[in-house]
C-alpha cells in the first residue's frame, strides 16, 4: 500500500513539474492565430492589436493567418486537424462556432468536441433600426403593428443564413410575429434598402447603421444583447423593452484545438486578458461596436454550448442547410 502511495505521489509530482516547465517555457515560437475572415473584416480587425499586444508580451510572434470561406468553416477545419500544442490557436465566433457547423450537410468538425476554449475576447450586439416613416417608436410598437399585418412588414438581412437573418427570425420567435424576409448580400445593401423604404426593418451591426441613425434616416428601436451597449447607451435593449431574457451577440473568442494542456490554455487566457485590458484596446472594440469581455474557458464552454442551443433552434424551425 505505501509502495502504491509513493508511487502515486510520484506520478502526481512529475504531471504537475510537467503542467509548470509548460506555462514557463510557453510560447517558445511563433504562434499561428487562424481568422475566418478576410484583412480588415470585423473579427480580423479585432484580433490585430491582439496578435501584435501578445508578440511583445511573450517575446514571439503571433501571426495572423486570414482563412475566409464557408461561413468561417475552412477556419475551423483547419485548426482541429492542427497539433494540440498551442501553436496554433483559433479566433472562433458566433457564426463560425455556433451557427456555420450546424448549416453544413456535412459538418467538418465539431465545435465543441473539437476545440478547447481559451476565453471570450469581445462581445457585439445588433441594432434594430425602421424606417422613421413607420409608425413605431419602441420594440412594443413593433411588435403591435407586426401582429395586426402578419407577414405585411419586410426586413432586410445581411444575407441568408446569416447573423442578422438568424437574430431577426429569433426576434420574431420571440414575439411571436411573423415578417417577410428580404437578404442582401451585406449590412450596407439592407441598411440602404431600409433607408429608401424599401423594406422597413433592419437588425445588423451597430456601426453599419449607427451613422444612418444619427442623421435621422432610420430610427434606432433597441440593441441585442442583454445589456444596453457602451457604444450607444441611450438605446434600450429587446430585453427591457418587453421580451426578459432575449439576447443575440455576435461574439469573438479564442480556442485551441482539443487536447490542448491546461497550462497552455491558462497562460494564454492571461495574456489575452492583459492584452484586452486596455483603454486603446477598448476604445478600438466600441469603433466596432463591440465590447470586451474576456471571462476565461471555463465561462466560454458555458456560454458556447447556451449559444449552439439557441441557434440550433432557430435552424431546425427555419429547415435551412447549406451546401
Amino acid at each position: 500500500m505505501k509502495a502504491g502511495l509513493i508511487g502515486s505521489s510520484v506520478v502526481a509530482a512529475a504531471g504537475f513539474c510537467c503542467y509548470a516547465a509548460c506555462a514557463q517555457t510557453y510560447p517558445a515560437k511563433s504562434v499561428r492565430l487562424i481568422v475566418g475572415g478576410a484583412p480588415a473584416a470585423g473579427g480580423d480587425l479585432i484580433m490585430r492589436p491582439i496578435a501584435q499586444r501578445l508578440s511583445e508580451s511573450t517575446g514571439q510572434q503571433f501571426i495572423i493567418d486570414n482563412r475566409p470561406g464557408a461561413g468561417s468553416l475552412l477556419a475551423g477545419q483547419i485548426a482541429a486537424a492542427a497539433p494540440a500544442d498551442g501553436y496554433t490557436i483559433l479566433q472562433g465566433s458566433a457564426s463560425g462556432f455556433s451557427i456555420a457547423p450546424f448549416l453544413a450537410k456535412k459538418r467538418p468538425y465539431d465545435p465543441v468536441q473539437d476545440f478547447t476554449p481559451i476565453t471570450m475576447v469581445a462581445r457585439a450586439p445588433l441594432l434594430v433600426a425602421v424606417h422613421p416613416a413607420l409608425p413605431v417608436r419602441s420594440v412594443k410598437d413593433l411588435v403591435a403593428l407586426a401582429k395586426a399585418k402578419p407577414g405585411a412588414l419586410l426586413y432586410g438581412s445581411n444575407g441568408t443564413a446569416s447573423f442578422s437573418h438568424l437574430s431577426t427570425e429569433l426576434f420574431c420567435r420571440t414575439a411571436a410575429v411573423s415578417m417577410t424576409h428580404v437578404p442582401y448580400k451585406g449590412g450596407s445593401p439592407a441598411a440602404m434598402d431600409t433607408v429608401a423604404g424599401n423594406v422597413q426593418l433592419v437588425i445588423t451591426s451597430i456601426p453599419t447603421l449607427l451613422a444612418q441613425v444619427k442623421s435621422g434616416r432610420l430610427r434606432a428601436l433597441a440593441v441585442t444583447s442583454s445589456k444596453r451597449s457602451s457604444t450607444v447607451p441611450e438605446i434600450p435593449t429587446v430585453a427591457e423593452s418587453g421580451f426578459p431574457g432575449f439576447e443575440s451577440v455576435q461574439w469573438y473568442g479564442m480556442f485551441a484545438p482539443k487536447g490542448t494542456p491546461r497550462a497552455i490554455v491558462e497562460r494564454l487566457h492571461a495574456e489575452i486578458h492583459s492584452a484586452v485590458d486596455t483603454p486603446r484596446f477598448k476604445a478600438s472594440l466600441a469603433m466596432e461596436g463591440a465590447e470586451a469581455a474576456v471571462d476565461g474557458p471555463d465561462a466560454l464552454a458555458d456560454f458556447h454550448r447556451a449559444d449552439i442551443a439557441r441557434w440550433a433552434k432557430v435552424i431546425r424551425e427555419l429547415n435551412i442547410a447549406l451546401e
